[in-house]
Protein backbone atom coordinates (compact mmCIF):
# COMPACT_ATOMS: atom_id res chain seq x y z
CA UNK A 1 0.00 0.00 0.00
CA UNK A 2 1.38 3.35 -0.76
CA UNK A 3 -0.07 6.82 -0.90
CA UNK A 4 0.65 9.68 -3.02
CA UNK A 5 2.23 13.11 -2.97
CA UNK A 6 -0.89 15.35 -2.78
CA UNK A 7 1.25 18.44 -3.21
CA UNK A 8 4.88 19.11 -4.89
CA UNK A 9 4.82 22.21 -2.17
CA UNK A 10 4.24 19.74 0.96
CA UNK A 11 6.98 17.39 0.25
CA UNK A 12 6.80 13.82 2.76
CA UNK A 13 8.87 11.70 4.11
CA UNK A 14 9.43 8.31 2.98
CA UNK A 15 10.52 5.64 0.43
CA UNK A 16 10.22 5.55 -3.48
CA UNK A 17 11.05 2.45 -5.16
CA UNK A 18 11.63 2.94 -8.68
CA UNK A 19 12.68 1.03 -11.92
CA UNK A 20 15.74 2.85 -13.01
CA UNK A 21 15.82 2.91 -16.64
CA UNK A 22 19.32 2.37 -19.06
CA UNK A 23 21.47 5.62 -19.62
CA UNK A 24 20.39 7.03 -16.40
CA UNK A 25 22.90 7.41 -13.81
CA UNK A 26 21.47 7.04 -9.84
CA UNK A 27 22.43 10.42 -9.41
CA UNK A 28 20.42 11.46 -11.99
CA UNK A 29 17.32 9.56 -11.15
CA UNK A 30 17.85 11.59 -7.76
CA UNK A 31 17.76 14.83 -9.16
CA UNK A 32 14.33 13.92 -10.97
CA UNK A 33 12.67 12.69 -7.81
CA UNK A 34 13.85 15.76 -5.50
CA UNK A 35 12.33 17.89 -8.38
CA UNK A 36 9.04 15.47 -8.22
CA UNK A 37 9.30 15.39 -4.59
CA UNK A 38 9.71 19.61 -3.94
CA UNK A 39 12.69 18.82 -1.66
CA UNK A 40 16.41 18.85 -1.81
CA UNK A 41 16.95 15.74 0.90
CA UNK A 42 16.70 12.89 -1.12
CA UNK A 43 19.18 10.02 -0.99
CA UNK A 44 19.32 6.11 -2.75
CA UNK A 45 20.66 2.91 -1.72
CA UNK A 46 22.56 1.12 -4.02
CA UNK A 47 23.96 2.77 -6.90
CA UNK A 48 23.18 0.78 -10.15
CA UNK A 49 25.43 1.43 -13.15
CA UNK A 50 24.02 3.82 -16.40
CA UNK A 51 23.60 0.75 -18.55
CA UNK A 52 21.77 -1.38 -15.61
CA UNK A 53 17.67 -1.03 -14.74
CA UNK A 54 15.65 -2.19 -12.29
CA UNK A 55 15.23 -1.54 -8.53
CA UNK A 56 16.64 1.66 -7.23
CA UNK A 57 15.38 2.74 -3.32
CA UNK A 58 15.28 6.31 -3.14
CA UNK A 59 14.82 7.84 0.13
CA UNK A 60 12.99 11.41 0.64
CA UNK A 61 13.24 13.90 4.41
CA UNK A 62 13.57 12.03 7.22
CA UNK A 63 13.73 8.47 5.21
CA UNK A 64 16.87 9.02 3.81
CA UNK A 65 18.78 8.42 7.53
CA UNK A 66 16.43 5.41 7.70
CA UNK A 67 17.83 3.89 4.33
CA UNK A 68 21.06 2.96 6.51
CA UNK A 69 19.12 1.01 8.91
CA UNK A 70 16.84 -1.04 6.25
CA UNK A 71 18.33 -4.81 5.53
CA UNK A 72 18.94 -3.81 2.61
CA UNK A 73 22.03 -5.78 1.98
CA UNK A 74 20.84 -8.33 -0.03
CA UNK A 75 20.38 -7.89 -3.50
CA UNK A 76 19.27 -9.88 -6.47
CA UNK A 77 20.10 -9.47 -10.64
CA UNK A 78 19.49 -10.77 -14.15
CA UNK A 79 22.12 -10.55 -16.19
CA UNK A 80 23.84 -11.44 -19.71
CA UNK A 81 27.88 -12.25 -19.36
CA UNK A 82 29.47 -12.52 -23.02
CA UNK A 83 32.15 -14.48 -22.63
CA UNK A 84 34.98 -14.00 -25.43
CA UNK A 85 35.32 -10.68 -25.54
CA UNK A 86 37.04 -8.50 -22.86
CA UNK A 87 36.54 -4.67 -21.94
CA UNK A 88 37.74 -2.02 -19.99
CA UNK A 89 34.60 -1.33 -18.26
CA UNK A 90 33.86 -4.67 -17.73
CA UNK A 91 30.58 -4.16 -19.93
CA UNK A 92 29.24 -3.41 -23.40
CA UNK A 93 29.52 0.39 -22.54
CA UNK A 94 33.61 -0.36 -22.28
CA UNK A 95 36.13 -0.04 -25.56
CA UNK A 96 37.51 -3.82 -26.29
CA UNK A 97 40.55 -4.85 -24.94
CA UNK A 98 40.79 -8.35 -25.85
CA UNK A 99 38.96 -10.66 -28.96
CA UNK A 100 40.17 -14.18 -27.61
CA UNK A 101 36.40 -16.26 -28.50
CA UNK A 102 34.82 -18.95 -27.14
CA UNK A 103 35.15 -21.30 -29.44
CA UNK A 104 34.24 -25.16 -28.14
CA UNK A 105 33.31 -24.04 -24.26
CA UNK A 106 31.19 -26.87 -22.59
CA UNK A 107 28.84 -26.19 -20.28
CA UNK A 108 31.01 -28.48 -17.61
CA UNK A 109 33.51 -26.05 -18.18
CA UNK A 110 31.28 -22.89 -17.17
CA UNK A 111 30.12 -24.79 -14.36
CA UNK A 112 33.39 -25.39 -13.13
CA UNK A 113 34.50 -21.68 -13.31
CA UNK A 114 31.35 -20.56 -11.55
CA UNK A 115 31.67 -23.23 -8.78
CA UNK A 116 35.08 -20.97 -7.90
CA UNK A 117 32.81 -17.51 -8.20
CA UNK A 118 29.96 -18.86 -5.28
CA UNK A 119 29.81 -18.17 -1.26
CA UNK A 120 32.54 -15.95 0.45
CA UNK A 121 35.27 -14.79 -1.82
CA UNK A 122 37.57 -11.47 -2.14
CA UNK A 123 36.40 -9.74 -5.38
CA UNK A 124 38.32 -7.16 -6.81
CA UNK A 125 36.39 -4.13 -7.91
CA UNK A 126 36.11 -2.92 -11.74
CA UNK A 127 38.67 -0.78 -12.43
CA UNK A 128 35.87 1.73 -14.05
CA UNK A 129 34.05 2.44 -10.72
CA UNK A 130 33.42 5.06 -8.49
CA UNK A 131 35.50 4.09 -5.67
CA UNK A 132 37.55 6.98 -4.34
CA UNK A 133 41.52 6.74 -4.77
CA UNK A 134 42.96 10.02 -2.94
CA UNK A 135 40.14 11.39 -3.17
CA UNK A 136 39.32 11.28 -6.67
CA UNK A 137 37.02 8.41 -8.48
CA UNK A 138 38.52 5.63 -9.81
CA UNK A 139 36.79 5.73 -13.14
CA UNK A 140 38.06 9.34 -14.03
CA UNK A 141 41.52 8.05 -13.12
CA UNK A 142 40.97 5.32 -15.94
CA UNK A 143 39.60 7.69 -17.97
CA UNK A 144 42.70 9.91 -18.09
CA UNK A 145 45.01 7.21 -19.01
CA UNK A 146 46.13 6.32 -15.61
CA UNK A 147 46.22 2.44 -14.30
CA UNK A 148 44.12 1.97 -11.40
CA UNK A 149 44.52 -1.61 -8.74
CA UNK A 150 41.56 -1.15 -6.26
CA UNK A 151 41.76 -3.51 -3.05
CA UNK A 152 40.05 -6.73 -3.25
CA UNK A 153 36.29 -6.65 -1.02
CA UNK A 154 34.80 -9.37 1.07
CA UNK A 155 31.77 -10.09 -0.99
CA UNK A 156 29.36 -12.88 -0.63
CA UNK A 157 27.38 -14.44 -3.30
CA UNK A 158 25.01 -16.84 -2.45
CA UNK A 159 23.72 -17.45 -6.15
CA UNK A 160 25.35 -17.67 -9.53
CA UNK A 161 23.41 -19.75 -11.42
CA UNK A 162 22.79 -20.23 -15.27
CA UNK A 163 19.61 -20.08 -16.97
CA UNK A 164 20.25 -19.80 -20.58
CA UNK A 165 22.89 -20.33 -23.35
CA UNK A 166 23.50 -18.74 -26.80
CA UNK A 167 26.56 -19.51 -28.38
CA UNK A 168 27.04 -16.37 -31.30
CA UNK A 169 29.28 -15.01 -33.47
CA UNK A 170 29.81 -11.21 -33.62
CA UNK A 171 31.80 -9.15 -35.53
CA UNK A 172 33.61 -12.24 -36.68
CA UNK A 173 34.14 -13.34 -32.87
CA UNK A 174 33.24 -16.90 -31.87
CA UNK A 175 31.08 -15.72 -28.29
CA UNK A 176 29.14 -17.39 -25.85
CA UNK A 177 26.19 -15.63 -23.79
CA UNK A 178 24.97 -16.85 -20.76
CA UNK A 179 21.59 -15.25 -18.92
CA UNK A 180 22.16 -15.70 -15.20
CA UNK A 181 20.53 -15.23 -12.04
CA UNK A 182 22.73 -13.40 -9.11
CA UNK A 183 22.05 -13.19 -5.23
CA UNK A 184 24.76 -11.15 -3.52
CA UNK A 185 25.64 -9.00 -0.35
CA UNK A 186 25.75 -5.55 -1.42
CA UNK A 187 29.06 -3.98 -2.97
CA UNK A 188 29.34 -7.05 -5.15
CA UNK A 189 30.21 -5.55 -8.81
CA UNK A 190 28.35 -8.08 -10.95
CA UNK A 191 30.66 -7.43 -13.69
CA UNK A 192 33.39 -8.24 -11.86
CA UNK A 193 31.72 -11.97 -11.73
CA UNK A 194 31.39 -11.45 -15.77
CA UNK A 195 35.39 -10.67 -16.02
CA UNK A 196 36.41 -13.08 -13.54
CA UNK A 197 34.58 -15.74 -14.99
CA UNK A 198 36.22 -14.84 -18.33
CA UNK A 199 39.71 -15.06 -16.70
CA UNK A 200 39.02 -18.42 -15.36
CA UNK A 201 38.03 -19.89 -18.74
CA UNK A 202 40.79 -18.31 -20.66
CA UNK A 203 38.50 -16.28 -23.12
CA UNK A 204 37.97 -12.87 -21.34
CA UNK A 205 34.24 -11.82 -20.58
CA UNK A 206 32.00 -8.66 -19.49
CA UNK A 207 28.77 -7.79 -19.23
CA UNK A 208 26.17 -6.94 -21.71
CA UNK A 209 22.80 -6.26 -19.42
CA UNK A 210 22.09 -5.89 -16.15
CA UNK A 211 18.67 -5.97 -14.18
CA UNK A 212 18.66 -5.56 -10.58
CA UNK A 213 14.91 -7.19 -9.32
CA UNK A 214 15.65 -6.91 -5.74
CA UNK A 215 17.41 -4.85 -2.75
CA UNK A 216 16.68 -6.30 0.67
CA UNK A 217 12.46 -7.34 0.44
CA UNK A 218 12.04 -5.00 -2.44
CA UNK A 219 11.11 -6.08 -5.43
CA UNK A 220 10.58 -5.37 -9.06
CA UNK A 221 6.96 -5.22 -8.55
CA UNK A 222 6.87 -2.62 -6.25
CA UNK A 223 8.39 -0.11 -8.51
CA UNK A 224 7.49 2.85 -10.68
CA UNK A 225 8.45 3.92 -13.84
CA UNK A 226 10.05 7.59 -14.27
CA UNK A 227 6.99 8.27 -16.47
CA UNK A 228 4.75 6.76 -13.85
CA UNK A 229 6.50 9.18 -11.30
CA UNK A 230 5.98 12.40 -13.47
CA UNK A 231 2.32 11.58 -13.32
CA UNK A 232 2.12 10.31 -9.64
CA UNK A 233 4.67 10.09 -7.85
CA UNK A 234 4.00 7.29 -5.13
CA UNK A 235 5.66 7.33 -1.45
CA UNK A 236 5.95 4.66 0.80
CA UNK A 237 5.52 6.61 4.16
CA UNK A 238 7.46 6.64 6.82
CA UNK A 239 5.70 5.88 9.24
CA UNK A 240 4.62 2.28 7.45
CA UNK A 241 7.55 1.67 6.16
CA UNK A 242 9.41 1.35 10.05
CA UNK A 243 6.44 -0.21 10.89
CA UNK A 244 6.90 -3.33 7.96
CA UNK A 245 10.72 -3.24 8.81
CA UNK A 246 11.34 -3.44 12.21
CA UNK A 247 9.82 -4.45 15.53
CA UNK A 248 7.58 -1.75 16.98
CA UNK A 249 6.57 -0.96 20.48
CA UNK A 250 3.73 2.18 21.53
CA UNK A 251 4.82 4.37 23.76
CA UNK A 252 2.83 7.22 26.42
CA UNK A 253 2.95 10.54 26.06
CA UNK A 254 5.57 10.46 29.22
CA UNK A 255 7.41 8.18 27.04
CA UNK A 256 7.00 9.96 24.09
CA UNK A 257 8.53 13.76 24.98
CA UNK A 258 11.52 11.56 26.41
CA UNK A 259 12.31 10.10 23.11
CA UNK A 260 11.66 13.15 20.84
CA UNK A 261 15.03 14.62 22.81
CA UNK A 262 16.67 11.03 22.61
CA UNK A 263 16.94 10.20 26.48
CA UNK A 264 17.44 7.24 27.52
CA UNK A 265 14.25 5.03 28.64
CA UNK A 266 15.08 3.48 31.87
CA UNK A 267 13.75 0.31 32.32
CA UNK A 268 11.58 -0.18 29.07
CA UNK A 269 12.52 -3.78 27.47
CA UNK A 270 12.02 -3.82 23.34
CA UNK A 271 10.28 -6.19 21.19
CA UNK A 272 14.67 -7.02 19.34
CA UNK A 273 17.68 -5.05 19.48
CA UNK A 274 16.24 -2.56 17.61
CA UNK A 275 12.98 -1.45 17.59
CA UNK A 276 10.81 1.55 16.24
CA UNK A 277 9.64 3.13 18.73
CA UNK A 278 5.43 5.19 17.92
CA UNK A 279 3.30 7.50 19.75
CA UNK A 280 -0.22 6.58 20.64
CA UNK A 281 -1.21 7.77 17.03
CA UNK A 282 1.10 5.42 15.45
CA UNK A 283 3.71 8.47 14.56
CA UNK A 284 6.87 7.00 14.01
CA UNK A 285 9.64 8.49 16.53
CA UNK A 286 12.78 6.61 16.92
CA UNK A 287 14.69 3.85 16.22
CA UNK A 288 15.89 2.64 20.19
CA UNK A 289 18.67 -0.36 20.93
CA UNK A 290 18.42 -2.20 24.10
CA UNK A 291 21.15 -1.94 25.95
CA UNK A 292 20.79 -3.95 29.46
CA UNK A 293 17.69 -3.07 31.17
CA UNK A 294 17.62 0.26 29.57
CA UNK A 295 16.67 1.26 25.86
CA UNK A 296 18.92 4.08 24.59
CA UNK A 297 18.68 6.23 21.53
CA UNK A 298 19.81 4.90 18.32
CA UNK A 299 18.30 8.12 15.57
CA UNK A 300 15.31 10.40 16.38
CA UNK A 301 13.51 10.95 13.33
CA UNK A 302 10.97 13.63 14.96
Amino acid sequence: MMTSLPNPDEPQSGVVVLDKPAGWTSHQVVAKIRRLAGTRKVGHAGTLDPMATGVLVVGIGRATRLLGYLALTKKAYEATIRLGISTVTDDAEGAVTANVGARALTDEQIETALAALRGELMQVPSAVSAIKIEGIRAYAKVRSGQDVALAPRRVIIQRLDVVGRRDLRVNGDDVVDLDVLVECSSGTYVRALARDLGKTLGTGGHLTTLRRTRVGTFTLDQTQTLEEAERQLKIIPLDRLARSSFATLTVNEAQASYIRNGRLLVGVSLPDHIAALLDEAGTFLALYRQEGPDAIAEAVFV
